[in-house]
């Protein structure tokens, strides 16, 4: 199962440009009128999109394409499909169906996951100065997910929905970036030319992150793959799966410090229990305590805390 070039390019410039632009009304109207199209010239296209010409070739160049000849190929050759899982007249059967074909394919992940490979991921995304997440249509919205995840644990990630900003990136990173692309059929990289992308890449480490593929580019430096049934409606629980694990995983690889307010309050409390003791022992030889001894008691507490000693 993998997507055409159309939708991924279509759908990420209709995500992420302005509602009103240009290229988000021409690829809105392309897509609305798919079946119309395989044998419109590029001035009839502009005449019913209300733009110049101009801006048709400047659309085709903004999304990755060659020119609006390899726009019409991708009319030509495009075949949207939809899978449906149950043929159940029954609404409950069919729900049950669907939830134990989703129970399935998360069971598959966990079965077959690396969790070493999980844990050597994570180690990098500790170490690397920069971190990009990408995926495309189903699985953007994972990047996006694990971005959030990531950020809740103090580390900030980039991800983009465009397809076009996510490959500039790529071209454009070095040694000291570290990029995690989700992609269920691990065709990721099968919508640029791989020998052009190998020559531009200036090194920078890529995990791939996706069902079990028989081949993957030289440039992807490690992979973290599971048993699939390779089909779509498992597509996005089987990714969410391994970037929720992939999260939980980091947490415990660098559990974030506890706010500096509980670490004040546990101080003052530990401090308080050692004043209480010491003063009892002045009261029992019959000495005066010093409430200084209480304050600096909370200053060393409270250090030994910030350093990652308990109090």
């Amino acid at each position: 199962m993998i997507y055409d070039k159309l939708p991924v390019v279509f759908l990420s410039t209709v995500a992420s440009e302005k509602k009103d632009s240009i290229n988000s009304q021409i690829a809105t109207y392309i897509l609305g009128h798919m079946d119309d199209l395989q044998n419109i010239g590029i001035r009839d296209l502009a005449a019913e999109c209300n733009v110049a010409v101009s801006s048709i070739s400047r659309f085709c160049k903004d999304i990755g394409l060659r020119d609006f000849a390899e726009l019409k190929e991708l009319l030509l050759s495009t075949d949207l499909r939809f899978e449906e899982y149950s043929p159940s007249s029954s609404g409950r059967e069919r729900l049950t169906d669907y939830a134990m074909k989703v129970k399935d394919s998360i069971e598959m992940v966990e079965r077959s996951i690396d969790l070493n490979a999980v844990n050597d991921l994570c180690e990098d995304i500790q170490r690397y100065e920069r971190v990009a997440v990408f995926g495309l249509l189903k699985a953007g919205t994972v990047a996006v997910n694990l971005q959030c995840d990531l950020l809740m644990l103090g580390r900030q990630v980039y991800t983009n929905i465009s397809y076009t900003q996510q490959m500039q990136y790529i071209l454009e990173a070095d040694e000291k970036d570290l990029i995690i692309i989700f992609s269920y059929t691990g065709s990721y990289f099968r919508y640029q030319d791989p020998c052009d992308l190998k020559g531009r890449l200036k090194a920078p480490k890529i995990w791939l992150i996706g069902s079990k593929a028989e081949h993957n580019p030289p440039f992807v430096d490690r992979v973290i793959t599971f048993r699939s049934a390779q089909d779509q409606n498992s597509h996005p629980y089987q990714l969410q799966f391994a970037a929720g694990l992939i999260a939980q995983e980091y947490a415990r690889k660098c559990r974030l410090p506890q706010p500096f307010s509980e670490m004040k309050r546990r101080a003052v409390r530990s401090a308080g229990s050692i004043w209480h003791e010491k003063k009892k022992f002045c009261e029992a030889v019959g000495i005066r305590a010093s409430q200084n001894f209480f304050q600096q008691s909370v200053r060393i507490l409270l250090r030994l805390a910030v350093n990652g000693s308990s109090v």
